[in-house]
């Protein structure tokens, strides 16, 4: 367009007389063409004005003034003289308005999605600037779904009224995902070892579902960084990723990336000092960190080591403590000298901790869970632990802590903002199990009742072989006190093989911390029950306890949690001791000790390994009685032993009836992996050993021996779907016998696990 200018202004140098080169007065400026720019915008845009001198350089820049208001596709300037007046005319030529855009072959892709991502708005001036930006943002857009093959083009049709309709044109082509992902020039790394620390993954089976193979190059891009990190982690500072080469594989239906990586020489730490202000000894301060000289250098440690540096000062009160690592790096000897240069600054206290978001929870709520009260020294750790505890209420989604100064420089304020969630639900669905069959559920809880963190049931479960109805309310800072207190009342039925129950009973509970991560928590309970519907093929044991029973018992029990997420733990130790004494009135008299505990150990790449195990002793308190047929312990299932039928590992009679057991032991091995994590999607393998044993057949049967363990093996997948948890499992029963299967599949659907 410039160049179109310059002509002319060439042309009307050579068509006037040589005044027209030079200065000249310019008496008139004549707008043509315009329909919809007002022409006193247009004269606004150019610095020349009526009654100026001005020359031909003059006109050009005003041209290019006008041009850059973005609203003309062309402009022409004419100069002409009318009874000795000299008058500019600037015939301009309006760009379209553009009245709607169309896209033309988009079946992958939704034109909704599509309207999203284009810059060109209607109605709006045409720009060939944002048409070419929204052609190649409409690109971007299939690229993300691997279709990075697809050609979009855009073309306008003018109406009379110089209205446009703007057509993206887009051929999408077939979809191309990543097929393979390979490394050059790494030695210390495998190309699996690299592939494990990318986001970006190759196509597998289930890609069509999971998106899983599709080229993304700002993902790309940040795995390059990712990469990096593992050998900055690994002492080789001097790494050097290269851009990745993308070609197009197997006549353009996959798409093979190719990495390559400099990975230079490794690096070792040399000397660690610190300077500064000391709250300790050096050497002692020095030990936190937790590298040594030698050591291969990571930047990773180092950022723990200076996090867990700067925590000791803020332990302390010195909020504001600055903890600058310093590092030189000698190429020769391949050391990094290490030094911390530490600023404590002072000493603050908190003099408010000020609570806002909570609009139904009470301020008292959150503020018991803080680890910190007004007054005290500024302490990290227990700031952290502070909004762990309120994130553990489950009572919001969103628990943001933050810090600010206070009235004087030794004082800081706390604010806790919350986002409330709904604690309600009330819900009505079925399910089914593999071991309950069929499952109707209704029930309505209130996790936060009237705000003060109370806790309201009210349950009912209809089954195949079950039915339960359950009422409950409980407290946990009864009174503004750390005491627990709870009640609940419930009836159950269940139906056996050999026998059916039913109970209906109450339970009164009260508990109290012991420590940070445990509790005690005692419960009394009644319940009014009966054995019925006895099959007359039943064991001599079973028969004889047919018809109704009371019982009235006190359970003690010791809960210690530290897992990392109630609902999801990936780290931490969840452990039980429970000790049930049934004499306290009742007819039923007995003892039950219950040790129960499970940790999870993280791995890489998300995976979690898991060791849970289960010890229970029951015992009769008068001699000559039976321990309750319904309180023996019973194993089989998902619940302990997989691959085995439920209850059907354990004693059996000589007439092969399952009698249940006064002793159990069973542990579960399992390591979980992520398969889809947008979905909590995850796999398990696992490993089961157990058995129960009943200390009446002195080791008498082969069966029922102390050592005749149980042993199973299998796979997998759990989902904690949006209609709730959902797993599907399959064990392979190592030692089949003649009456037991070879394996079994257990699932679960619609209730938690």
């Amino acid at each position: 367009m410039f160049k179109k200018v310059f002509l002319l202004l060439i042309c009307l140098s050579l068509a006037f007389p040589a005044w027209a080169a030079q200065e000249f007065l310019l008496n008139d400026i004549v707008i043509e063409g315009n329909k919809r720019v007002n022409a006193v915008d247009v004269l606004n845009a150019m610095k020349i004005k009526p009654g100026q001198t001005v020359t031909p350089a003059d006109i050009d820049a005003a041209m290019a003034d006008v041009y850059r208001m973005e609203r003309f596709s062309d402009i022409a300037a004419e100069i002409t003289e009318d009874s000795g007046l000299t008058v500019l005319t600037l015939k301009v030529q309006e760009r379209p308005l553009v009245r709607n855009i169309r896209f033309e072959g988009n079946d992958k892709l939704s034109t909704e999605k599509l309207r999203e991502v284009v810059t060109v708005r209607v109605p709006d001036i045409y720009d060939p600037f944002e048409v070419a930006k929204s052609i190649d943002m409409v690109k971007a857009e299939y690229v993300k779904e691997g279709y990075y093959a697809a050609v979009v083009t855009a073309d306008s049709h003018d109406n009379e009224n110089n209205e446009t309709l703007l057509t993206f044109r887009i051929k999408e082509g077939d979809i191309v995902r990543i097929k393979d992902i390979r490394f050059d020039g790494n030695t210390l790394f495998s190309d699996d070892r690299l592939q494990k620390a990318m986001e970006t993954r190759e196509k597998w089976i289930f890609s069509w579902i999971t998106g899983r193979g599709n080229y993304n190059e700002p993902l790309l891009m940040q795995d390059l960084d990712r990469i990096a990190d593992l050998y900055f982690n690994h002492g080789h500072v001097r790494v050097k990723v290269r851009q990745p080469v993308i070609s197009l594989i197997d006549n353009g239906k996959h798409m093979l990336v190719l990495i390559n990586i400099d990975e230079g020489p490794q690096y070792k730490i040399g000397n660690i000092d610190a300077q500064g202000d000391m709250i300790q000894e050096k050497e002692k301060l020095l030990a936190t960190i937790g590298l040594a000289s030698g050591d291969v250098f990571s930047r990773e440690k180092l950022r723990r080591g200076v996090d867990a540096v700067t925590d000791v000062y803020a332990d302390q009160g010195y909020a504001y403590a600055n903890v600058a690592p310093l590092t030189r790096a000698d190429d020769e000897t391949r050391l990094i000298d290490v030094m911390l240069d530490i600023e404590q600054g002072p000493q603050v206290s908190v003099e408010r901790i000020n609570i806002t978001g909570n609009t139904k929870t009470r301020d008292k709520v959150i503020r018991r869970e803080m680890k910190l009260v007004e007054g005290d020294l500024f302490n990290a750790t227990n700031l952290k632990r502070s909004k762990a505890r309120i994130n553990n209420l489950g009572f919001f989604e969103a628990v943001d802590i933050s810090t600010n100064p206070g009235t004087d420089q030794d004082l800081m304020n706390v604010d806790v903002n919350v986002k409330e969630r709904s604690t309600g639900t009330f819900s009505v669905g079925a399910g089914y199990s593999s071991v309950e069959g069929f499952i109707a559920q209704g029930s309505i809880t209130q996790e936060n009742f009237l705000g003060r963190a109370w806790r309201l049931n009210l349950a009912a479960s209809l089954g195949g072989d079950s039915t339960t109805y359950q009422i409950g309310l409980t407290d946990p800072y009864f009174l503004d006190t750390r005491w627990t207190l709870g009640a609940e009342i419930y009836q159950t039925q269940r139906e056996w093989d050999d026998f059916s129950r039913d109970a209906t009973g109450f339970a009164l509970k009260a508990g109290h911390p012991v420590g940070e991560y445990s509790r005690v928590l005692v419960t009394y309970r009644f319940e009014d029950k009966e054995i019925y519907d006895v099959s007359p093929f039943a064991s001599i044991q079973i028969r004889e306890q047919e018809g109704t029973s009371t019982l009235s018992s006190i359970t003690t029990s010791y809960m210690y949690n530290t897992t990392n997420n109630r609902l999801d733990p990936s780290a931490g130790t969840d452990m039980s001791a429970t000790w049930e004494f049934a004499g306290i009135g009742g007819t039923e008299k007995f003892s039950k000790y219950i040790l129960d505990a499970r940790h999870y150990w993280p791995w890489k790449w998300g995976t979690v390994f898991s060791a849970h195990g289960q010890l229970g002793y029951v015992h009769s308190l008068s001699s000559g009685d039976e321990v309750p047929i319904d309180e023996r312990f019973y194993l089989g299932g998902i619940y302990n032993l997989r691959g085995f039928e439920s209850r059907e590992v354990g004693p059996r009679d000589f007439n092969g009836d399952f009698i249940g057991g006064d002793t159990e032991a069973y542990f579960n091995f399992e390591y979980i992996f992520p398969l889809y994590n947008e979905l909590n999607i995850k796999g398990v393998t696992f490993f089961d050993v157990g058995n129960t044993w009943n200390e009446d057949d002195h080791w008498g049967l082969d069966d029922v021996a102390f050592d005749s363990w149980r042993y199973s093996a299998g796979a997998g997948i759990r989902w904690l779907s949006p209609l709730g948890p959902m797993r599907f499992e399959y064990g392979v029963n190592l030692d089949a016998r003649d009456y037991e299967p070879n394996g079994k599949f257990d699932f679960m659907i619609g209730r938690f696990f």
